[in-house]
């Protein structure tokens, strides 16, 4: 029997508890909303919900950035490529493989924990270009993320222990040809994840989950059923297999309380199968993390038939815009031009070639609409054309990084162009192949020994300050520090910083295998660290035929650097 004086001691207990979970759950969302300004944990996909990839650390510097030594590597256990985007929370870094996810010790590397995740053989067959993950997320002490296999699972962050696991709802699965490969994105207080697989000829779409339960929340998908908005810009049924996969994580602005999510190719790569707009592929989503109703979109390329991925993610700045500063949404896109988006309503305030393009001459900045070029145009009657960029793109999938400090975006672009031609359209079954086979592409080469730069770009023009040449593209993602530091790596295994403001090589260490992550710098103690996985894969490694890579060895790795001492 509990006495009075128990019970009132029982009620106050119960509320002080319940006063503290809430504010260690309102702490937690806070610290999502401040993850830029805490360089000692890396909460979210991009250094923070703008997707700048830059960090205020100034402890490496351009003098001293050459005593950088490795402190620790580990071995992810795994041949395919490394692309996640490390988590760092309380000393502990949190990072995924397509098959495990793992927590080390941030200062020693050692392991804490990893969880193996396994899928049924045809998994593997059906992933279009690439087995490959992401990323997780990290929220209220869960790690939480996607598996090929359709599923969202949530694990313990301090045990690894799984809280919870969702499959995507029918018709989502393996035989229908999607695939999760990106990091989630958690956007008040919701789990938001997009899919892969366009190549399967299926309807894209995002998705919202529960972060504390799992509950599917709503769908939002990228192509729309007859009848529906955009409708019109699909002929026949041709939108049934539409394509519009979103399997590159977006941004977040949470005073507009919205979500910016890039949208991929059409379906099939053979535009004579599906003539038209084709919306919403190739665009550029904001939506409303709470309900997935999307409040404005901007389509970059209509019709592609050159699988030009709008996938990249978008970053969110306030720039000078005609003197004035102002919000702005900015994507420098697989096409080859780079967007300058109003980031309240999707205005287009500036676009412009930051590479090689010949498939369009500009775009129309009131109606923005590309301005086609015969390439474009010879392209969808079945003609064969050179066109640049290549299905490469000026950009692929990989991560630019803003300075606020320089006004400048780094980004890694390919100097790759193709031949192409489009033949007859073929006839299209759900969940089968709809995109190399229809379509027919040789690579083009202006040189052999160059085929990328890392380029530092003025936004609003597309105008490079500067231009550092590479042998093969980087895949790599890039990282600005405040001390004027760019951080890369490069597909034969180097991992390097740059001069941000000159494009000079400091310093670089070769790991492994080829770099195809995404760079994260950290501190401890006081101290500075960088991060970064090496381990070739993905679709360019694979399929581009590329002699510099030849002689790269596989084998996926974590790596984390600091300046050396005595």
């Amino acid at each position: 029997m509990v006495k009075p004086r128990q019970k009132a001691t029982l009620v106050v207990a119960f509320v002080f508890t319940a006063i503290f979970a809430g504010s260690a759950l309102a702490q937690s969302a806070d610290d999502l909303k401040n993850d830029e300004k805490t360089p000692g944990d890396v909460l979210v996909y991009g250094m923070g919900y703008a997707g700048q990839r830059y960090s205020p650390l100034t402890k490496i510097t351009k003098k001293n950035v050459g005593k950088m030594v490795p402190i620790w590597g580990y071995s992810m256990t795994d041949n395919r490529g490394a692309e996640a985007f490390p988590v760092v929370k309380d000393g502990v870094i949190y990072t995924t493989a397509h098959n495990a996810t793992v927590a080390v010790d941030a200062l020693t590397g050692k392991q804490i924990w990893r969880v193996a995740h396994e899928y049924p053989p045809e998994t593997l067959r059906v992933v279009c270009c690439g087995i490959v993950n992401r990323g997780a997320a990290i929220y209220e002490g869960k790690l939480i993320r996607a598996l090929l296999d359709n599923q969202i699972i949530a694990l313990d962050a301090k045990t690894g222990k799984e809280v919870w696991k969702t499959k995507s709802p029918e018709p989502v699965s393996i035989e229908t040809g999607y695939a999760m490969t990106g990091a989630p994105l958690i956007a008040n207080g919701v789990v938001v994840v997009g899919v892969a697989g366009a190549e399967y000829s299926h309807r894209g779409f995002l998705e919202g989950y529960d972060p504390a339960t799992g509950k599917h929340l709503w769908r939002l998908y990228t192509i729309p059923n007859k009848g529906e908005p955009g409708s019109d810009t699909w002929e026949g049924d041709s939108n049934l297999t539409g394509g519009g996969s979103s399997w590159v994580t977006g941004s977040y602005d949470p005073e507009l309380d919205l979500v910016y999510w890039g949208i991929g190719n059409p379906s099939p790569w053979n535009p004579r199968a599906r003539k038209g707009d084709n919306l919403f592929t190739e665009a550029i989503f904001a939506v409303r993390p709470k309900t997935g109703v999307r409040v404005w979109y901007y389509q970059t390329t209509p019709g592609d038939p050159f699988d030009y991925d709008a996938v990249q993610t978008p970053v969110i700045a306030t720039i000078p815009v005609n003197g004035n500063p102002r919000k702005v949404v900015m994507q420098a896109n697989r096409n080859g031009f780079l967007y300058v988006l109003d980031a309240k309503d999707g205005k287009l305030l500036a676009a412009n070639t930051f590479g090689k393009v010949n498939w369009a001459d500009g775009v129309d900045l009131k109606t923005g609409r590309p301005r086609f070029t015969d390439v474009y145009k010879g392209a969808l009657e079945g003609k064969n054309v050179t066109v640049w960029p290549s299905v490469t793109g000026v950009t692929n999938w990989q991560h630019m990084s803003f300075s606020p400090k320089t006004g400048m975006l780094y980004i890694n672009t390919a100097h790759v162009g193709m031949t192409y031609e489009a033949g007859e359209p073929p006839k299209l079954v759900p969940g089968k192949p709809s995109g190399p086979g229809t379509v027919k592409r040789t690579t083009v080469l202006d040189n052999p020994n160059i085929r990328g730069y890392l380029k530092a770009v003025d936004p609003m023009t597309g105008k490079s300050k500067w231009e550092m040449p590479y042998k093969s593209p980087n895949f790599s993602s890039t990282l600005v520090t405040a001390s004027n530091l760019v951080f890369t790596g490069v597909m034969t295994g180097e991992f390097q910083a740059l001069d941000a403001d000159t494009g000079k090589v400091l310093w670089s260490f070769q790991t492994p295998s080829g770099i195809i992550g995404q760079p994260i710098t950290w501190e401890r103690n006081g101290k500075q660290y960088v991060t970064v996985m090496s381990g070739i894969g993905g679709v360019y490694a694979l399929r581009a035929g590329d002699p510099n890579l030849a002689n790269v060895p596989a084998g996926a790795s974590m790596w984390t650097f600091g300046l050396f001492e005595k």
